[in-house]
């Protein structure tokens, strides 16, 4: 019981710790870095550009931090598309306990497969469950990776050290974009 409080409130603080940009400033250096890690994954591996065109829609999280030692948390902010427009932004909070130790960084990219798996995200009804993986990307990677549960996860750009790497236990939190309208509530 003690360990589920403590996830909880780490939980807590990596989503209180993030938040989405409230002002021009912060939602246009925000678009610049996810325009510029889209590039470089593009770059990297021209097959996962087939995600970004076949998808219902996808979240883009250019600066994920990630570090503990035997309780761990994550966490960062990025944007959300839909039909080739930015819908809104998110801000992902992860914790954990067990063999962790160290830190790293890295930029994760999430894929919907269809409306009812991105309604669910922005309906703040989405967690990347523990036995969820993540694609690293390498050359080619992009061709022979496919949706799990609805969604299609990648990382890039790991740097750091650390003896944990995840995503599973992930927690998302969605604001519209300004000028988008608010997902209709279930």
């Amino acid at each position: 019981m003690r360990i589920k409080f403590l996830s909880a409130v780490l939980l807590a603080c990596c989503l209180g710790a993030c938040s989405t940009p409230k002002t021009a400033e912060q939602r246009k250096s925000l678009a610049d870095t996810v325009q510029t890690v889209i590039s470089d994954i593009k770059f990297q591996d021209p097959t996962i550009n087939k995600f970004f065109t076949d998808s219902y829609g996808y979240a883009v999280i250019p600066a994920v931090g990630k570090g503990g030692f035997i309780i761990s948390g994550a966490g960062g902010d990025g944007e959300v598309w839909k039909g080739g427009k930015l819908a809104g932004f998110c801000t992902m909070g992860q914790a954990s306990i067990g063999a962790t130790v160290g830190g790293q960084g890295f930029n994760e990219f999430i894929f919907f497969k269809d409306a009812a798996t991105y309604d669910s995200f922005v309906a703040g009804k989405f967690a990347l469950a523990a036995q969820t993986s993540a694609v690293i990307v390498s050359s080619g990677a992009g061709a022979a990776a496919g949706y799990q549960n609805g969604v299609a996860v990648f990382v890039n750009g790991l740097s750091g050290a650390m003896l944990e790497a995840s995503v599973g236990g992930q927690n998302f939190k969605f604001v519209p974009a300004p000028g988008v309208a608010a997902p209709a509530k279930k």
